[in-house]
């Protein structure tokens, strides 16, 4: 019987570290936003949108007028010139330079000390940089792991990858229990605005800004016991996101349309997602912050009180919308409020259009 028990074991997310770049970039961006809709009926609109956004920081590599510390030497009034934006490659520089000592920063504030050697699987998810060798190797040579510790990459998934991270770990540590997996989640997205005066290409800017998140999956039986996993397709709003690598950076379309489609999304799926259990059985959400606009939308498909979202909607104003790495961020200070035998439910959205969900469950 003990290689049924072992196949049946489940997997915890042990622990999670955040890091954000030193630039608190948020007003100097939505300034700087205002201008290229300078002259156009968009703007009022924008400004409106802007003061109603829920975000009062956003963090950068990139450094604005009067904004970052002096030793940053990338400069965002250079970097971002009015008809003159970076190509895709001078983008994918910036990404390079600046990805790994943020990477590094996140998985040493795991604590692992030694135990970093225990580390048998690394994952790593990103939708805002390509390069390789990538972070994957990166991470070996500077933490020192095991050079044949196994390494995935999810690359472009968008804002629910570290969901697919978390489903991936969960499958190594049920079928070899010994496993331990690094999960790293990092984005850059504030190297990706375009020079463009169309409101809803400025509007999905006004959101993103730059983390990373790092966790730690095992068979230990402390954290979150990760129970299933479940994912909702709407395919007739596969447009309302898309990310397209263009010559001027990654092209993100964020439509206005898709608080509503996630809001049907939620309601089409709440008995999948949630599986026996009813609304009033879960303690703790951890709902993407893709906007205060969507989480607005995912409070009123569930009918959830004001005061059950409050992890998430923290997470936006301190941080914006860190693509992949935001559902990380919002699961730490999820653990940080569970009480042993708590149930959770964790949601991202992105491309497809998709909502990936998570059950899980508080150890103790």
């Amino acid at each position: 019987m003990g290689w049924w028990k072992d196949l049946h074991m489940a997997a915890y997310l042990n622990r999670v570290s955040t890091a954000v770049p030193a630039n608190d970039v948020h007003e100097a961006f939505v300034g700087f936003a205002g201008l290229l809709l300078e002259g156009t009926r968009g703007l009022p609109l924008f400004e409106r949108l802007a003061k109603r956004s829920g975000i009062e920081h956003r963090w950068s590599v990139l450094t604005m007028p009067g904004v970052g510390l002096p030793e940053v030497d990338v400069d965002a009034a250079g970097f971002y010139r009015r008809g003159a934006f970076p190509s895709t490659a001078e983008r994918m520089g910036v990404y390079e330079r600046f990805a790994p000592d943020l990477a590094e920063r996140a998985v040493r504030g795991l604590d692992l000390g030694e135990a970093v050697g225990d580390v048998t699987h690394v994952v790593v998810t990103s939708c805002t940089g390509l390069s390789a060798p990538g972070l994957d190797l990166e991470l070996v040579a500077r933490l020192g792991l095991d050079p044949s510790v196994e390494r995935t990459v999810i690359g472009f998934m968008g804002c629910y990858a570290a969901i697919n991270a978390m489903k991936a770990a969960r499958h190594i540590v049920r079928s070899e229990p010994a496993s331990k997996v690094l999960i790293l989640s990092l984005e850059l997205c504030t190297l990706h605005l375009q020079d463009t005066t169309d409101l809803e290409q400025v509007l999905s800017f006004l959101v993103f800004g730059d983390g990373c998140a790092a966790a730690l999956v095992s068979a230990d039986p402390q954290g979150l016991r990760l129970d299933r996993f479940h994912a909702v397709l709407l395919p007739e709003a596969a447009d309302q996101i898309t990310w397209g690598i263009g010559d001027q950076g990654f092209n993100m379309v964020l439509s206005g349309r898709v608080p509503a489609s996630v809001g049907t999304a939620i309601r089409a799926g709440k008995e999948a997602i949630l599986g026996n259990y009813a609304v009033e059985d879960i303690d703790l959400w951890a709902i993407h912050p893709g906007g205060r606009s969507v989480l607005d939308a995912a409070e009123s498909a569930l009918a959830l009180p004001a005061e059950a979202l409050a992890a998430s909607r923290e997470v936006l104003r301190r941080y914006g919308n860190m693509s992949s790495a935001t559902i990380l961020f919002v699961l730490d200070r999820i653990m940080g409020l569970a009480r042993p035998g708590d149930r959770g439910c964790a949601m991202a959205f992105g491309p497809g259009l998709t909502a990936e969900t998570l059950m899980f469950t508080a150890a103790g």
